[in-house]
């Protein structure tokens, strides 16, 4: 099982906008074989903040996801309202 954390930071005045792509995306992609759950996270304190916890089959399956074109789309939506690089993480569970 593989676990994927992303950070993603916009510029405030764009975080209605990437709430919304990112529950569309989120929706989608649970819906892709391989994932075993997708959750989206938005911080109360900072509207602009969010952040993914996705668990995977296996990195093939993490692999195949970040080459589907919904993957794609919302990655070239989200880059003009990055505050700053996204950062995607995979881990395996230890404990």
């Amino acid at each position: 099982m593989i676990h994927v954390m992303a950070s993603i930071i916009v510029k405030p005045e764009h975080a209605a906008a990437a709430k919304a792509m990112l529950v569309e995306l989120a929706a989608t992609s649970r819906g892709e074989a391989g994932c075993v759950s997708y959750a989206l996270f938005q911080r109360p304190d900072a509207a602009h903040v969010f952040q993914t916890v996705e668990q995977w089959n296996s990195q093939g399956d993490v692999d195949a996801h970040m080459k589907t074109p919904h993957v794609a789309a919302a990655i070239g939506a989200a880059m003009p309202m990055l505050a700053s690089p996204l950062a995607v993480h995979s881990f395996e569970k230890i404990g």
